[in-house]
């Protein structure tokens, strides 16, 4: 009950933090969570019922000015809170929660961050806190990671309008694969690892399963 971490004050420059990832005694979450859409939707009641529906986009402007922020919180000690912002662009925004990767023990883990509004993935060294490696992509959704082959599976809503499926290497950044799903909406739904290096996809208007090798 006396674990309450204080990871922004009222009238910052960001937002609520969105769901929590729990990984090698931390809690890793990525904050300015409440977009205006999610506040559209939990500000009306019942949540998300209108007659008329209003714009619900993620990529609307956010309603705050700091940029992404990825946090770490020591499960151990609430004051023991570590931050980054990885892509330091005003207004960014998310609607999903980050994946950590620990270590081995002798080399340091990976989290990995993103910014859905602005757009950008990174890969955070998570001893010092400092991006890896980034990409010009723009998630939406939680990555699945495949531990075995250090292979991480994460939605791209490109510029085109379309959601593609990209994967991409854990230690390096690089991508190794991109997959189209199909559907020209993305949005917050979870990924759902298969059985083999396969992915299961589902968002507004598409149902996909995919494979890579």
């Amino acid at each position: 009950d006396d674990w309450r971490p204080r990871y922004r004050t009222t009238g910052g420059d960001q937002g609520l933090a969105w769901d929590a990832c729990l990984s090698d005694g931390a809690c890793w979450v990525m904050d300015c969570g409440d977009i205006q859409s999610v506040r559209s939707i939990h500000t009306t009641e019942p949540n998300g019922r209108w007659d008329q529906p209003p714009g619900l986009s993620w990529r609307h402007p956010a309603p705050w000015s700091g940029p992404q922020r990825l946090l770490r919180i020591n499960l151990d000690d609430a004051a023991d809170v570590r931050e980054v912002a990885p892509f330091g662009t005003a207004g960014g925004g998310i609607i999903a929660p980050p994946v950590h990767v620990p270590g081995d023990g002798s080399t340091a883990g990976t989290a990995i961050a993103w910014d859905s509004i602005n757009g950008g993935l990174a890969g955070i060294d998570d001893r010092t806190m400092e991006p890896i490696w980034h990409l010009e992509v723009r998630p939406s959704m939680q990555p699945v990671v495949f531990s075995e082959s250090g292979e991480l599976v994460v939605n791209d809503f490109t510029d085109g309008g379309t959601d593609d499926l990209v994967v991409v290497d854990v230690a390096t950044g690089n991508v190794l694969d991109r997959v189209s799903t199909g559907s020209r909406i993305a949005n917050g739904m979870f990924l759902s690892a298969g059985g083999h290096r396969d992915i299961w996809y589902c968002t507004t208007l598409a149902l996909s399963h995919i494979t890579w090798s």
